[in-house]
């Protein structure tokens, strides 16, 4: 098995906890139904938030969705003027025998700016779900 890595970002509409783990929720089901993941195979996750969004780790999210034994990691994005902002990226160390070319990356709501040559790739939010 080879680690790769899936990528991920989502728009928050505030900096609520509801509304943080809400997105980022979201993100999750979308990034592991697009790559059909099982949480038994994912090496570690990591999230960062822009610096507008700090009422709650994102990481809450995965452990609400049973990630209970997954190592996650929270950190905060460099704080570029101009950037987008109440973002959420993620990325998901997988052990899979996809190729690179195989996984899909996520970008959802306000996030789609951030990766357009992805945009439109698949459609992570009609993607089926295992956990």
């Amino acid at each position: 098995m080879t680690v790769r890595g899936i990528r991920g970002a989502i728009t928050a509409p505030d900096s609520t906890p509801k509304d943080i783990v809400s997105a980022t929720e979201k993100l999750l089901v979308a990034m592991v139904g697009a790559n059909r993941v099982e949480p038994a195979d994912i090496a570690a996750v990591f999230f960062t938030t822009t610096a507008d969004l700090h009422h709650e780790f994102p990481a809450a999210a995965a452990r609400q969705l049973g990630w209970t034994k997954v190592p996650l990691l929270c950190g905060r994005e460099v704080d570029v003027p101009g950037r987008l902002r109440a973002c959420i990226r993620v990325l998901i160390l997988l052990n899979t025998e996809a190729s690179q070319a195989d996984i899909k990356h996520v970008y959802l709501d306000g996030a789609t700016v951030l990766r357009p040559d992805l945009s439109g790739e698949d459609d992570p939010q009609t993607a089926g779900t295992t956990f």
